[in-house]
């Protein structure tokens, strides 16, 4: 089957040791995509598999060759790889979806008339999910918390199943574990996001890859978000802010001790306060010079980052493999 160069669709699907849901995934995909009537592609993102996902992968893209395969170097972890994923893929529309057989494949069509009707990011809410008690409390907890600190009210904030347009991917850069954030990073970055219910399933095959120490992680991320939005890209007006006013009180005491000196009210070798007033100053210098540092910092790192840095190779069939042996990086 001939591969369209620039597919309308394209469907990115992060994989961690889930070879036995990829076959029938691929084919559930399939029936799918081809009645949307719309070029469609799969990138898979190969994170660091050690069950022999990356074999049945190679297998199915032999079949078909509208799939894409990115082999992480190691397991990265899920933001790096749909960062990775993001950038290799072609179409104006991405989906994103677990490779765990969980999420329905033919809701993609509700989510895609849902983007249609002007929204640039659509969640799939799994409003009857299919998880243990265990993990659908933690979730219900950190939805609620996420949706009262950022103002994006959301049911299912960490849904994998989403729909995006490119500009809105685009916009948006992955690290650590912010991809459970990406709706509220595009909300800031002034994206329309909404949600519709989706069918959710039970895990067929192996086990959830996520631990009880998520909430705790999704909590510190959550904070990073926070943060993020507020001073990100102007750390100086934090660092600075606080150094100003540091600075400011320091000068006030020594300027009152001074005028005290002056006028011959007081001997400044027995106040305490002369040293809290410098070294007020001092810290407040210190604070201004790591804003102006950290600004330095955020300009670099904005210039230099590539999501493909972590990438080993990207495998189509309309082209030889890409063997990426050193980090790609954009130029300064």
């Amino acid at each position: 089957m001939a591969v369209d160069s620039t597919p309308e669709l394209s469907v990115i699907i992060p994989v961690y040791n889930e070879q036995e849901s990829l076959p029938i995934l691929y084919e559930k995909l399939v029936g799918v995509l081809d009645e949307i009537g719309k070029s469609w592609e799969i990138v898979f993102v190969d994170d660091g598999s050690t069950d022999g996902s990356a074999e049945t992968l190679a297998q199915l893209q032999q079949q078909d060759n509208r799939i894409t395969i990115v082999t992480q170097r190691r397991n990265f972890g899920k933001s790096l790889g749909l960062g990775a994923g993001f950038q290799v893929s072609r179409g104006e529309i991405v989906v994103t979806m677990d490779a765990d057989l969980q999420d329905e494949p033919t809701e993609i069509p509700t989510l895609l008339a849902k983007l249609n009707e002007g929204y640039d990011v659509v969640t799939g809410w799994k409003k009857t999910r299919q998880d243990p008690l265990s993990k659908r409390i933690p979730s219900r907890i950190a939805n609620r918390t996420t949706a009262v600190m950022t103002g994006l009210n959301l049911n299912d904030m960490n849904s994998g199943f989403k729909v995006y347009r490119r500009d809105c991917i685009e916009r948006i850069t992955l690290y650590g574990d912010l991809h459970r954030y990406i709706p509220v990073l595009a909300n800031y970055a002034g994206f329309k996001v909404t949600e519709v219910p989706v069918v959710h399933h039970k895990r067929q095959f192996g086990k959830s890859k996520y631990g009880a120490g998520r909430l705790i992680r999704g909590g510190l991320d959550l904070l990073t978000v926070l943060f993020l939005n507020q001073y990100g890209r102007r750390p100086l007006h934090l660092f600075g802010a606080s150094g100003a006013v540091l600075l400011l009180l320091g000068f006030v005491i020594n300027l009152s001790l001074t005028i005290e000196w002056l006028t011959g009210a007081r001997n400044l070798s027995d106040r305490p306060l002369l040293t809290l007033g410098v070294l007020l100053m001092l810290m407040g210098i210190q604070l201004l010079t790591m804003g102006l540092v950290a600004e330095l910092l955020v300009s670099y790192i904005q210039r230099n980052e590539n999501p493909l840095n972590t990438v080993a190779r990207i495998s189509r069939v309309d082209d030889e493999p890409e063997a990426l042996s050193e980090p790609t990086r954009k130029s300064s």
